[in-house]
């Protein structure tokens, strides 16, 4: 009987060449790798760099990571950032140190969009032979913390006293807009001006990299407590909400102040009286107002519908799950869930069905002036939406 023998047969394929050169099906493939691995991946080859950095892929990367996002928690306003990613089950997953904090004073972080933080400090000044901080300026950064890229904008108008800020994203992806009010050491040649006459806004454009000063406002977003460098604000559907102090309390909200991204502004009426610790979020694409009130140990969750004319609904009201002798220093909503951040405690709620989830964060032992906001992480520039001519010239040259 004759023996038989078992060969290998080693082929070659060119399928994944072809694939390679279908840039479409790469791109698909290459959006659904986390940022920190495509930031590797550009070392590959020209193609792949060409690709990664190319502003059609850094959008499609985008539509993916925003289906997951996350909550990024800064628990400690210090001179050197250390940031926590917080997935669906409440867990850490990642930590993230800035790397350009160097020589700076106390940073916070005032917004989170689409992988872009804002970030603000007060700039270093000389008083009396020694180095302070300015506090009637601050310095902004617009930072992207895992492609660990940052942007120090421009220096705005002099003022006499602190500013206050708010992002406005949009129209297009990676677009943005930064209202700056300030109180104007001289807007005219009148000796004698009021403080509310002396009170503008300027407004920074990721298109045109500068400032330009709109003129007088009627009113200035409030300062909290909570928050001694940056204002709270939020964005919503293509516009700006800050708080506006009540004549009788300045830590206390009287209203709401509006921007939207074509700088007209509006004032909104508040639905009842709020407490100190009350915050404006954006639930369910809706402003929305989270308002604790700590003698009842009740929070109630207000939404602006505004389908035809602003109108507020109580979304719900519930007993909170922690004494009124700890107090709500930070709350943040994502989709349809809101994070509260106390002084013991983290929590996530379900208004829609009034559940209470205690996170275990043990990791996050200190806190100072914590913050925290929705997050999915991205290739986006700190300075604005790439020119497609540029993009065109860069991969010219890499062939």
């Amino acid at each position: 009987m004759d023996e038989t023998t078992d060969e290998c047969v080693y082929q070659t394929t060119d399928k994944w060449y072809d694939i390679e050169h279908v840039e479409n099906v790469l791109a698909n493939i290459l959006s659904r790798v986390p940022v920190k691995s495509l930031l590797v991946c550009k070392s590959v080859c020209k193609r792949w760099r060409r690709l990664i950095s190319s502003q059609a892929f850094i959008d499609v990367q985008l539509l993916w990571s925003q289906k997951n996002p996350v909550y990024i928690v800064y628990p400690y306003m210090d001179m050197m950032m250390k940031l926590y990613l917080v997935n669906n089950s409440g867990e850490i997953t990642k930590s993230i140190n800035f790397p350009y904090c160097d020589n700076l004073s106390l940073l916070t972080v005032v917004c989170s969009f689409d992988g872009l933080l804002c970030c603000i400090n007060y700039p270093w000044k000389v008083d009396s032979g020694m180095v302070v901080e300015d506090v009637t300026d601050v310095e902004i950064r617009i930072c992207n913390p895992v492609t660990k890229k940052a942007l120090l904008l421009p220096r705005g108008s002099p003022s006499k006293e602190k500013p206050s800020i708010g992002v406005a994203f949009g129209p297009k992806i990676n677009e943005y807009k930064i209202f700056r009010f300030f109180n104007a050491k001289r807007i005219s040649l009148a000796k004698h001006q009021s403080r509310v006459n002396r009170r503008q806004c300027e407004v920074y454009s990721s298109s045109t990299g500068s400032w330009s000063v709109i003129g007088r406002v009627p009113y200035y977003p409030m300062h909290s407590s909570h928050s001694p460098l940056g204002s709270n604000h939020v964005f919503v559907n293509g516009k700006i909400y800050w708080f506006i102090a009540s004549n009788e309390d300045p830590l206390i909200p009287g209203s709401i102040l509006m921007a939207d991204i074509e700088e007209t502004f509006e004032t909104i009426n508040l639905p009842k009286e709020v407490t100190e610790h009350s915050y404006l979020v954006n639930l369910e694409g809706h402003l929305s107002l989270v308002a604790v009130y700590d003698e009842d140990e009740i929070v109630n969750i207000w939404i602006l519908k505004d389908k035809n004319e602003p109108k507020w609904e109580l979304k719900c009201s519930d007993h909170i799950p922690f004494s009124n002798d700890e107090c709500v220093e930070f709350a943040v909503a994502r989709e349809n869930e809101i994070f509260f951040i106390t002084s013991n405690h983290h929590y996530i709620y379900d208004p829609e069905h009034g559940f209470w989830q205690e996170l275990d964060l043990s990791s996050i032992s200190e806190k100072k002036f914590p913050v925290a906001f929705a997050y999915n992480e991205s290739l986006l520039s700190c300075g604005g939406r790439m020119d497609p001519r540029m993009e065109y010239i860069s991969d010219k040259r890499s062939i």
